[in-house]
């Protein structure tokens, strides 16, 4: 392992945007206000209480781990985990800002909605400024009040927001308890004191994404309709495909930590998509033989979409070249969501 050169201190406010970065998100805010709590009020309130209680109120504090941290990494390793650290930043930074936004428009007319939105808002603050932290360790700060200015928001609509948000944090979840355990067994590839706080940092994860099941049983326009099964397999289609792109974009940062990046996009997947049979109507055959081949395969030809965007090419020409990629992407895309999907609500009656 090779020590990094000290750099001067460099303080982004503007990231490369492409297809796979996270989004800044806004929503119909007359539709929050409006929305119906009563068919998980009781759950609702219990997760409430517990969000008062912040059981991570002292935990994301940067100890003598840190102040005694020197990274041991070579270039490679240091991009890829400074990669990480952006994206994760920014993914927390995007849902506190979308947390808080709810948070104000609710105050006066959904009460309880606004509370748990504001104590998410909270939550997503600490991590993205943890992060932010740790980024500081190699001379790097994102500069979120800019990028709050520079970014364009997408607005989704309310059933839209529920769904992703969702997926977002129960994926998040497994991420980090999968890299948390590994490295319990592993401490030779716990590269970085942040590992050590990615316990307590999912179980945030694992309740956010519990609040956005309530709130998607206590509609059951979103669980309980032909739609509902339709938008639930695309979300999920939608969010897996995204991670195993992103996964194998930055296999430098799993190869460091001694996984296999190909095994951990399939683990993660496959235990995210168990985990939304409590909340969506359907899941995806994840089992089926097409399954991942067909993921791997849009992850081949991004890697060759990202060679043809940085040749030499004219512009032209590189959408030329990147058009057949595309269409070999959403053909794969459109055969996975044509597989026969799993119906989670007779499963979820079987188990009873």
């Amino acid at each position: 392992m090779v020590t990094t050169v000290e750099r001067p201190s460099e303080k982004k406010a503007v990231l490369r945007e492409t297809i796979l970065s996270p989004r800044f998100y806004t929503t119909d805010f007359e539709a929050a206000a409006n929305f119906d709590l009563s068919l998980q009020e009781t759950e609702i309130q219990a997760m409430l209480a517990e969000m008062r209680t912040d059981y991570n109120r002292d935990h994301f504090t940067r100890n003598e781990a840190f102040a005694n941290y020197i990274p041991n990494l070579n270039e490679k390793e240091r991009q890829a985990f400074v990669d990480y650290l952006e994206r994760s930043c920014i993914s927390e930074f995007s849902g506190f800002l979308l947390f808080k936004e709810l948070s104000r428009q609710l105050k006066n007319r959904n009460p309880i909605l606004a509370e748990m939105f504001q104590l998410m808002a909270r939550d997503e603050a600490r991590h993205a400024g943890f992060l932010n932290k740790a980024m500081a360790d190699f001379n790097i700060t994102l500069d979120l009040g800019k990028i709050t200015k520079t970014r364009q928001y997408t607005f989704f609509p309310l059933e839209w927001v529920l769904y992703t948000v969702y997926l977002s944090e129960k994926i998040g979840y497994w991420r980090y308890i999968l890299i948390f355990r590994h490295l319990e067994q592993h401490p030779e590839h716990k590269f970085n004191p942040l590992f050590n706080y990615f316990e307590s940092w999912c179980q945030d994860e694992n309740r956010h994404g519990d609040i956005f099941k309530a709130l998607i049983r206590a509609n059951p326009k979103l669980w309980n309709n032909w739609k509902s099964r339709l938008w639930s397999r695309f979300f999920l289609l939608s969010v897996f495909a995204t991670h195993s792109l992103t996964v194998r974009e930055r296999a430098d940062f799993y190869d460091a930590l001694g996984l296999d990046a190909r095994e951990f996009d399939a683990e993660v997947i496959r235990q995210t998509n168990d985990t939304s049979a409590r909340a969506f109507p359907t899941i995806l055959n994840v089992d089926h033989p097409e399954f991942f081949p067909r993921l791997e395969r849009c992850s081949e030809r991004n890697f060759q979409m990202k060679a043809i965007d940085e040749s030499n090419a004219p512009k032209w020409l590189k959408k030329l070249r990147k058009l057949p990629l595309q269409l070999g992407i959403v053909g794969d895309l459109l055969k996975l969501y044509l597989i026969p999907a799993i119906d989670a609500e007779a499963t979820r009656e079987t188990v009873r």
